[in-house]
Protein backbone atom coordinates (compact mmCIF):
# COMPACT_ATOMS: atom_id res chain seq x y z
CA UNK A 1 0.00 0.00 0.00
CA UNK A 2 1.44 3.30 -1.15
CA UNK A 3 1.47 6.52 0.94
CA UNK A 4 -1.64 8.48 0.16
CA UNK A 5 -1.21 11.60 -1.78
CA UNK A 6 -2.06 14.73 -0.19
CA UNK A 7 -4.17 17.69 -1.55
CA UNK A 8 -4.44 21.18 -0.48
CA UNK A 9 -8.17 22.00 -1.31
CA UNK A 10 -11.43 24.19 0.57
CA UNK A 11 -13.87 23.30 1.80
CA UNK A 12 -17.18 23.09 -0.26
CA UNK A 13 -19.69 23.36 2.23
CA UNK A 14 -19.96 26.86 3.28
CA UNK A 15 -19.03 29.92 2.17
CA UNK A 16 -16.58 30.22 5.26
CA UNK A 17 -13.39 28.64 3.04
CA UNK A 18 -11.77 26.17 5.36
CA UNK A 19 -8.38 24.94 4.07
CA UNK A 20 -8.35 21.32 4.28
CA UNK A 21 -5.77 18.61 3.34
CA UNK A 22 -7.22 15.87 1.52
CA UNK A 23 -5.55 12.22 1.84
CA UNK A 24 -6.15 10.30 -1.32
CA UNK A 25 -4.80 6.76 -2.01
CA UNK A 26 -5.68 4.74 -5.34
CA UNK A 27 -7.82 7.46 -6.68
CA UNK A 28 -10.06 7.41 -3.43
CA UNK A 29 -10.63 10.35 -0.74
CA UNK A 30 -9.23 7.82 2.66
CA UNK A 31 -9.13 11.24 5.24
CA UNK A 32 -9.79 14.76 5.19
CA UNK A 33 -7.73 17.38 7.67
CA UNK A 34 -7.84 20.96 8.49
CA UNK A 35 -4.89 22.46 6.56
CA UNK A 36 -2.81 24.08 10.02
CA UNK A 37 -1.97 26.81 7.02
CA UNK A 38 -5.07 27.95 6.26
CA UNK A 39 -5.34 31.77 7.41
CA UNK A 40 -9.25 31.13 8.17
CA UNK A 41 -9.25 27.80 9.97
CA UNK A 42 -5.62 27.50 10.89
CA UNK A 43 -6.49 23.27 11.01
CA UNK A 44 -9.82 23.56 12.48
CA UNK A 45 -12.88 22.31 10.69
CA UNK A 46 -16.54 21.62 11.42
CA UNK A 47 -17.68 17.81 11.13
CA UNK A 48 -19.22 18.16 7.61
CA UNK A 49 -16.01 19.35 6.56
CA UNK A 50 -14.15 16.37 8.06
CA UNK A 51 -16.59 13.86 8.04
CA UNK A 52 -18.75 14.00 4.95
CA UNK A 53 -16.63 12.75 2.02
CA UNK A 54 -17.92 9.39 1.67
CA UNK A 55 -20.56 10.20 -0.49
CA UNK A 56 -18.02 10.86 -3.43
CA UNK A 57 -17.38 6.97 -3.38
CA UNK A 58 -21.51 5.99 -2.98
CA UNK A 59 -22.57 3.54 -4.88
CA UNK A 60 -25.72 5.20 -4.97
CA UNK A 61 -24.57 8.27 -6.32
CA UNK A 62 -26.03 9.94 -9.17
CA UNK A 63 -23.60 9.89 -12.23
CA UNK A 64 -25.94 10.83 -14.56
CA UNK A 65 -29.37 12.71 -15.13
CA UNK A 66 -33.04 11.19 -14.30
CA UNK A 67 -36.29 12.41 -15.81
CA UNK A 68 -39.58 11.02 -14.58
CA UNK A 69 -41.52 9.50 -16.88
CA UNK A 70 -44.14 7.48 -16.69
CA UNK A 71 -44.01 8.09 -13.12
CA UNK A 72 -40.44 6.50 -13.37
CA UNK A 73 -36.87 8.31 -13.20
CA UNK A 74 -35.28 7.23 -15.97
CA UNK A 75 -31.54 7.97 -17.14
CA UNK A 76 -31.55 10.55 -19.39
CA UNK A 77 -28.44 12.51 -21.30
CA UNK A 78 -27.70 15.52 -20.06
CA UNK A 79 -29.38 17.32 -23.64
CA UNK A 80 -32.52 15.85 -22.87
CA UNK A 81 -32.52 16.80 -19.07
CA UNK A 82 -32.06 20.31 -20.38
CA UNK A 83 -33.98 20.70 -22.94
CA UNK A 84 -37.07 19.05 -20.47
CA UNK A 85 -35.25 21.75 -17.76
CA UNK A 86 -36.39 24.65 -20.34
CA UNK A 87 -39.33 23.60 -21.32
CA UNK A 88 -40.50 23.37 -17.94
CA UNK A 89 -39.08 27.68 -16.86
CA UNK A 90 -40.39 28.51 -20.06
CA UNK A 91 -43.69 27.15 -19.25
CA UNK A 92 -44.54 28.67 -15.77
CA UNK A 93 -43.01 32.03 -17.00
CA UNK A 94 -46.09 31.91 -19.58
CA UNK A 95 -48.23 30.62 -17.59
CA UNK A 96 -47.52 32.66 -14.10
CA UNK A 97 -45.24 35.05 -15.43
CA UNK A 98 -41.18 35.48 -14.98
CA UNK A 99 -42.01 36.63 -10.56
CA UNK A 100 -42.84 33.34 -10.55
CA UNK A 101 -39.71 31.67 -10.48
CA UNK A 102 -37.33 31.90 -8.30
CA UNK A 103 -33.25 30.93 -7.99
CA UNK A 104 -31.00 30.55 -5.07
CA UNK A 105 -27.08 31.00 -5.47
CA UNK A 106 -24.39 29.64 -3.43
CA UNK A 107 -21.56 30.99 -1.67
CA UNK A 108 -19.71 27.66 -2.50
CA UNK A 109 -19.36 28.89 -6.25
CA UNK A 110 -16.95 31.57 -7.82
CA UNK A 111 -18.19 35.20 -7.60
CA UNK A 112 -18.37 34.34 -11.97
CA UNK A 113 -20.92 31.74 -11.62
CA UNK A 114 -22.82 34.03 -8.86
CA UNK A 115 -22.96 36.88 -11.56
CA UNK A 116 -24.20 34.50 -14.34
CA UNK A 117 -26.15 32.98 -12.46
CA UNK A 118 -28.13 36.68 -11.61
CA UNK A 119 -27.38 37.56 -14.85
CA UNK A 120 -29.76 34.73 -16.22
CA UNK A 121 -32.57 35.49 -13.83
CA UNK A 122 -32.50 38.82 -14.91
CA UNK A 123 -32.31 38.53 -18.53
CA UNK A 124 -33.57 35.35 -19.55
CA UNK A 125 -36.42 34.82 -17.08
CA UNK A 126 -36.98 38.61 -15.99
CA UNK A 127 -37.32 37.85 -12.69
CA UNK A 128 -35.08 39.89 -9.44
CA UNK A 129 -35.91 36.87 -7.36
CA UNK A 130 -32.69 35.46 -6.69
CA UNK A 131 -31.07 35.15 -2.86
CA UNK A 132 -28.14 33.18 -1.77
CA UNK A 133 -26.25 31.72 1.15
CA UNK A 134 -23.98 35.05 1.23
CA UNK A 135 -24.80 35.52 4.73
CA UNK A 136 -22.49 32.89 6.33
Amino acid sequence: MSDPVKVKTVCGYCGTGCGLVVEVDNNKIVKIRGDKEAPVNKGQTCVKGSFAYEYVHAESRLTSPLIRKAGKLVETTWEEAYQFIAQKLNGIKEQFGPEAITMFATARSTNEVNYVTQKFMRTVIGSNNIDGCNRT
